[in-house]
C-alpha cells in the first residue's frame, strides 16, 4: 500500500514539475500580432479593440499560465478563439477560454470529431466545442485588420483550417506545416498526404516573401521555409509512388532509407514522426 502510495505521489510530482518547467515565450510579428509557444500546437494571438483573438490553446492544463503571460499583450479578455483543427494539443483549453468568455470558431469538422470524442468516453462537454462553425471559409473584420479563414480539405485532418492576418501579413497553417520536421498525417481522420501538398500549395498562394508563417510545430517560419517544406512533401511522395508503382509493399517502403535519405540527413525525421514512420504513414495514405 506504502509502494502504491508513494508510485501515485511520485507521478503527481512529476505532472506538476513538468507543468511547472513549461515555459510561454511570446514573439511579436507585427503591431498587434504574436506567436505564443508553450507545450502543444503554437498560438496566434490578435489584440484588437475587442479583446484578444487567439488561434488555438494548447492543453488545458496550461490555460492559467497562458492566460497570465497575455496579460503583457493586453489587459482584456481572450473573446475569441479559432480551432485550426481538432486534436488536444490544439483544443484543450477551449472549456477554460469558454468560461472567460471566448466564442470558440472552427471548421464544421472540427465540431464533429470532438463531439464523437468526448461522446466514447462518455460525456460531451459542450462549452469546450465549437460554438460558431463554417463548411469552406470564414472572413472577420475588425477595425485595422481583415482576418480570413480558409478550410484546405483532407489535409492534416479533414477539418484543417489556414488563418491569415491580411494587414498584419502573418497565416496561421495550424498542423498542416510542421516546420523542419515530417509532418504527422492523421489517416484516421481524414488526413491524406496528398490533401496536405494541395494545403502547402494554398498556402504558398496566399503568402508572399514577406509573409510570417506560424506552423503548427516548429519555429516561424517564412514562404521560403513552406517551399522548401512542400519541396519535401512532393519529392518523397513521388519516390514512394515509384515503389508502389513496381510492386513494393508496406514493408518495402518503410525499410527503404534512400526513399527519404536527402530530407533524413537534414533532421526533418529527428521530431515526433520519424523517417521510418512518414515513409509508411505516405505508403498507406496512397494506397488506401
Amino acid at each position: 500500500m506504502k509502494k502504491l502510495l508513494f508510485l501515485g505521489l511520485s507521478i503527481l510530482w512529476l505532472n506538476t514539475t513538468a507543468q511547472k518547467e513549461v515555459k510561454i515565450q511570446i514573439d511579436p510579428l507585427s503591431e498587434n500580432i504574436y506567436m505564443l509557444t508553450g507545450q502543444g500546437g503554437n498560438i496566434g494571438v490578435f489584440k484588437n479593440e475587442k479583446g484578444l483573438f487567439i488561434i488555438d490553446d494548447q492543453f488545458a492544463k496550461l490555460s492559467d499560465k497562458i492566460l497570465t503571460n497575455l496579460k503583457a499583450i493586453s489587459d482584456r479578455p481572450v473573446t475569441m478563439v479559432i480551432n485550426t483543427h481538432f486534436h488536444g494539443d490544439h483544443t484543450g483549453g477551449n472549456e477554460n477560454m469558454a468560461k472567460q468568455g471566448a466564442t470558440i470558431f472552427a471548421q464544421k469538422n472540427v465540431r464533429s470529431r470532438m463531439e464523437s470524442r468526448q461522446k466514447e468516453k462518455g460525456s460531451i462537454i459542450t462549452s469546450s466545442l465549437p460554438m460558431i462553425t463554417f463548411d469552406e471559409g470564414l472572413q472577420l473584420y475588425f477595425n485595422n485588420e481583415n482576418i480570413k479563414a480558409y478550410h484546405v480539405h483532407n489535409a492534416h485532418t479533414d477539418g484543417d483550417a489556414l488563418v491569415y492576418f491580411a494587414s498584419g501579413n502573418v497565416l496561421h497553417m495550424g498542423d498542416t506545416f510542421f516546420n523542419g520536421r515530417y509532418p504527422y498525417i492523421d489517416l484516421k481522420s481524414g488526413g491524406s498526404i496528398k490533401g496536405y501538398i494541395k494545403a502547402s500549395e494554398k498556402a504558398l498562394l496566399i503568402s508572399n516573401d514577406d509573409t510570417k508563417i506560424i506552423p503548427g510545430h516548429g519555429p516561424l517560419a517564412s514562404k521560403k521555409d513552406l517551399v522548401d517544406f512542400s519541396k519535401m512533401l512532393k519529392e518523397i511522395t513521388g519516390n514512394i509512388q515509384k515503389e508502389i508503382d513496381a510492386g513494393k509493399s508496406e514493408n518495402d517502403v518503410m525499410k527503404n532509407t534512400a526513399l527519404t535519405e536527402a530530407y533524413d540527413s537534414k533532421g526533418y525525421g529527428d521530431g515526433f514522426i520519424n523517417s521510418e514512420r512518414m515513409r509508411q504513414t505516405i505508403y498507406l495514405s496512397l494506397t488506401k
